[in-house]
Order: C-alpha cells, then structure tokens, then sequence
C-alpha cells in the first residue's frame, strides 16, 4: 500500500483594511495577494497526487482550497473542523502596541492563558483538527489530501502532533 500524506494549509493573506481580527466573521475575503498565494500554493501541489481537498467554511479558506481543488478536478468539501478557533476579540482591534492587552476592561478575558479563557480551549481545537485529518487519512487512502484551514488551529494541531504543551504566546 502506498503512503498518504495530508498536507495542511494555512489560508492566504486576507483584505482586512481595518486590522480587526476577524476570527470567524464573514464577509472576510483574500487580498489580491492572498489570490496569488492561492495560486501559487496550487502549483506547489501540481506534481502530487491529491485526490480529496477540503478546507474551513470561512470565505478565505475556500478561495484558498478552490485553485488546488481546480488543478485536480476535484470540488472542495467543507469540513466544519477546520474553522478558526473561537475568540472573544473577534471584532477588535487587537495588536502589539495599541493598548488592548493593557485595557483592564479586558484582563478578566486574558485571565487563563492556558486553557485560553479568551476563546476555544486549545485542548477542543487540537482534537478537532486530528479528527479532520484523520478523516482526510481515510478520505486519500494511499494518496494525497490538501486541508485548508487557519493559523491558530494549525500551529495547536502541530503543538498536538508534537506532544508539545498548548498553550498560546501572544
């Protein structure tokens, strides 16, 4: 029997003019770079053989997934799995410098950095990302699949494959 092999994915960059994060609110598509990124990431895989492409139910994932999918004839599935963790500052201007993390307002969200008690505990998001690439595993049997999904959900799912603690560093 031949080897499978899952390749994850990280979507490419999103049009975010507002530097809020997005978490998981629609509406958030990719950049004229991120479409680029897309297509390159297509070509990277054109020599493979991928047989299944599935990816998050957010926009940019999608249009992510869809050029590989393409190259392949394949449709691209959904996978609930995948989406972006759970973030209470969906919605926010979150970043280094601009006071967020220093706002008391907020320090009872950032009170557990572990579990996180800002969002999905990364114990739920590491188990549901082995599960869908686990389904991927059986979906690609002795062939390739491609899963498009999200930075937090990819770095937890490796920190999980690793056996390495989960915990977040912001």
């Amino acid at each position: 029997m031949s080897k499978t092999v899952v390749h994850v994915l990280r979507h490419g960059e999103v049009h975010n003019p507002d530097q809020i994060l997005y978490g998981r609110l629609p509406g958030f598509r990719l950049s004229e770079l991120g479409v680029q990124m897309a297509k390159a990431a297509a070509e990277g895989l054109a020599e493979r053989e991928i047989v299944h492409v599935v990816a998050s139910p957010l926009e940019r994932a999608q249009q992510t997934a869809e050029p590989i999918a393409a190259q392949f004839g394949l449709p691209v599935g959904v996978d609930e799995r995948l989406i972006e963790s759970a973030n209470w500052f969906e919605g926010k201007k979150v970043s280094p410098g601009d006071g967020s993390f220093r706002d008391p307002r907020n320090w009872w969200v950032l009170r557990d950095p572990v579990t996180p008690s800002w969002g999905e505990a990364y114990r739920v998001i590491a188990e549901r990302m082995f599960a869908a690439v686990h389904a991927a595993r059986v979906a690609a049997e002795g062939r390739e699949a491609v899963l498009v999904s999200h930075q937090l959900p990819i770095w937890t799912l490796r920190r999980h494959v690793e056996r390495k603690r989960l915990w977040h560093d912001p």
